[in-house]
């Protein structure tokens, strides 16, 4: 059955098996990465309504959970920042008081835990993780282009008291692009920053597909060691985790139609969306797959990134 805001399950390398809730529409922000693999930001912005109908999301969580599916997360994420959604407490408190078996994920970009009604209707989200890339305001602007009203000190303070409160785990996720954040000032002074967070754990990441600007390159894997040596005994590194293969809701036959898909042409990410009816976070799970296995390759055009088969010229 064909859900519209619902999407999934994917094979999460951190979450296991996650059910995602997309409130948002395609390429809604606050923040317009440098490094963001769905693209870049069409709709910048800080605004916090109603974007898709509350009513709709619950109704397709009353259907999909009746069912008792097994899942390890119900996730907050998409292509836009989940928490801009104004009534997301609402699908917050649906779940836990109607499906309390079910544990809830945000995946966040942070900036908006300034806003202390918003911290107060995530509070009881099991797991959150937000995003934190530099603590310098200079290379905050360069790595997320972020909305004119932004301020890094601002997201810093709402991070803290957002921890202060919160009922479950707390990661945080650092995107090290190199030349940028990956500097000795910058890891010192985001080490003292995470002294002042107190995550569960830090999440260190950094390009593993082809991202919004050609320039960006992926941080070496002695350098994510490095950096993770230095920031503590709480840090872990995001590509050594299990393969999502290994996840249970990993299904071959959607690679088998990804790769039938390429065969006949190269497509972006939203095309192979659009062709096979599934959501992009989606068909990102699966390419991240292919790429490892060297069974696809890239090419930046104009009109985006492209995926071919590995034997294509």
């Amino acid at each position: 059955m064909k859900f519209d805001h619902l999407f999934g399950p994917v094979p999460s390398r951190r979450l296991g098996v996650s059910l995602g809730i997309d409130l948002i529409p395609y390429k809604t922000c606050t923040l317009d990465c440098v490094y963001c693999e769905c693209g870049k930001t069409t709709n910048l912005t800080q605004e916090r309504k109603e974007y898709v109908a509350i009513d709709e999301v619950l109704k397709e969580l009353k259907k999909y959970l009746d069912k008792k599916p097994e899942l390890d997360y119900i996730t907050f994420s998409g292509s836009g920042e989940p928490t801009l959604h104004s009534e997301i407490n609402q699908i917050i408190n649906f779940v836990k008081e109607n499906y309390p078996a079910y544990k809830l994920a945000l995946l966040t970009n942070g900036t908006l835990f300034t806003d202390k009604k918003l911290r107060e209707e995530v509070k009881n989200v099991d797991l959150i993780i937000p995003s934190l890339d530099s603590v310098s305001q200079e290379i905050f602007d360069k790595i997320n282009r972020p909305h004119v009203d932004l301020s890094i000190t601002d997201i810093i303070e709402g991070l803290i008291k957002l921890r202060q409160i919160h009922n479950g785990q707390y990661w945080l996720e650092v995107f090290i692009i190199p030349g940028l954040n990956d500097t000795e000032n910058e890891i010192k002074l985001m080490k003292e920053t995470i002294a002042k967070i107190k995550p569960d754990k830090v999440q260190l990441n950094t390009l593993d597909r082809p991202g919004t600007e050609s320039w960006v390159k992926p941080a070496s894997k002695e350098k994510l060691e490095k950096i993770s040596r230095i920031l503590g005994n709480n840090t872990e590194i995001i590509k050594t985790f299990a393969s999502r293969k290994k996840v249970k809701s990993y299904k071959e036959k959607t690679k088998d139609k990804i790769l039938a898909t390429l065969t006949r042409r190269p497509c972006t990410e939203k095309d192979l969306a659009q062709i096979l009816g599934l959501h992009i976070n989606e068909i990102t799970k699966y390419l991240q797959v292919l790429l490892e296995n060297n069974e696809i390759k890239t090419k930046k055009e104009k009109r985006g990134t492209f995926y071919y088969i590995q034997n294509n010229s």
